[in-house]
């Protein structure tokens, strides 16, 4: 057991975590940042990388070498019913130099991320580390943290360990669930120098079902709807009817679907949509999918979590200058990021629950066939693709802190 004292101790090796970890220790603020499995390597986790997060990195000096690794660009999100096709946000109209989603294996991107992290001598990170428990002092007020291998002093505990977060279940603060009506099943499918140049990130819509099709650069990601908590009876119909369905609606996928032969190929990822009401208390701070689940609609996990990272920065780097962070400053974090949050939520619920009335009255899962039209106005594409692109509400990193790294880099310099 070694112990050691900090200034904060981050949960959670993912893109929120590591990205709030350098931002700090950039600052000269010292972090630690538990990651309780060996390494970064998890199958179908979130591989959108946004305009936004690309910007963001670009500012830092980071975007450069990533995109030196392999990523796949979409430039475009379509919709594919049984009466038509079409295009529903263009993200080549952005006004950016990253008009397109970067889709990447996350494992590559944190690897990238934490080794950058590393040169900074204020931030470490602890691979095998599992939170077990909270220290805590006489007032309830959260002072460090214990994990399988030591413990931490710290001045601020931040969770950012996911959606069965074990730092939320110590801390006691409870998510309320907002309601999801599916599931996904997600495999793999082999990339082809002939398949569509134009296939980025599809919706392949049956009549109970859709399928998401994401690019990559040797794969293809297939996502298999099925009502929620209906896997048990899927599984039993084993993986025939999944391979009909992607033979009938997704055809140029056809002559590769026989490969997925059996469930184990698969990974159920059960959609959910839930927050926290309290992401704080003395000495605690919940971000990502801790404290908000994100549903995979739109793809845009990755993209909240780097925001609260954001958000938390602007406030914490100012916060630790002056003499370490009150309640209050947490608070403010919350209070900056909680109308993001619940905007994209809503428009998550809406979604879902639109799509269980369709099943529900036998209409099938497409949608509306009016969007077709709609959406052939290239001001509405350029307008999803804005709003996907950004999120609701994009905070930026505030000149305070850009002042900070200013400051240090060049005393170092």
């Amino acid at each position: 057991m070694t112990a050691s004292t900090q200034d904060v101790a981050i949960a959670g090796g993912g893109p929120g975590g590591i990205l709030l970890g350098y931002l700090l220790a950039r600052a000269g603020i010292e972090v630690t940042v538990l990651e309780s499995r060996s390494d970064f390597d998890r199958d179908f986790r979130g591989d959108s990388l946004h305009p936004y997060t690309l910007e963001l990195l670009d500012q830092l000096g980071l975007a450069e070498r990533l995109l030196q690794l392999d990523h796949f660009k979409a430039r475009s999100f379509r919709f594919h019913t049984p009466k038509a096709e079409f295009s529903v946000v263009d993200y080549d109209r952005l006004d950016s130099p990253f008009n397109y989603i970067a889709l990447m294996p996350q494992v590559r991107f944190l690897d990238y991320l934490a080794a950058q992290a590393l040169w900074l001598p204020s931030f470490s990170l602890e691979m095998g580390a599992k939170v077990t428990d909270l220290i805590t002092d006489g007032t309830g007020r959260v002072t460090g943290v214990r994990h399988r291998g030591g413990e931490i002093a710290c001045s601020l505990v931040i969770g950012a360990d996911g959606r069965f977060s074990t730092i939320r279940r110590l801390a006691g603060l409870p998510a309320r669930s907002l309601g999801a009506a599916t599931d996904i099943l997600w495999f793999r499918l082999p990339r082809h120098a002939s398949d569509p140049p134009d296939a980025d990130l599809d919706l392949y819509y049956g009549q109970d079902s859709y399928v998401g099709v994401l690019g990559g650069v040797h794969d293809w990601q297939v996502g298999y709807s099925v009502a929620k908590g209906s896997y048990p009876q899927v599984r039993e119909r084993g993986v025939e009817p999944i391979k009909e369905f992607v033979r009938e609606h997704v055809p140029w996928l056809a002559d590769r679907v026989h490969l997925l032969t059996d469930f184990t190929q698969t990974t159920l990822l059960s959609v959910d949509i839930s927050r926290v009401n309290s992401w704080y208390r003395p000495g605690l701070l919940l971000l990502g999918d801790a404290a908000h689940v994100i549903s995979p609609v739109g793809g845009n996990g990755i993209l909240m979590a780097v925001q609260d990272a954001v958000a938390a920065a602007n406030r914490l780097v100012p916060a630790f200058r002056a003499g370490g962070p009150q309640l209050a400053d947490l608070a403010a974090i919350q209070q900056a990021r909680l109308p993001a949050i619940k905007k994209v939520q809503a428009q998550q619920v809406r979604v879902e629950r639109k799509s269980a009335r369709a099943r529900g009255r036998g209409r099938g899962a497409a949608p509306p066939a009016f969007l077709r039209w709609l959406f052939a106005i290239p001001a509405l594409r350029a307008r999803g693709a804005r709003d996907n692109a950004y999120g609701p509400y994009p905070p930026r990193l505030e000149d305070a802190v850009l002042r900070v790294y200013r400051e240090r880099e060049t005393h170092r310099g």
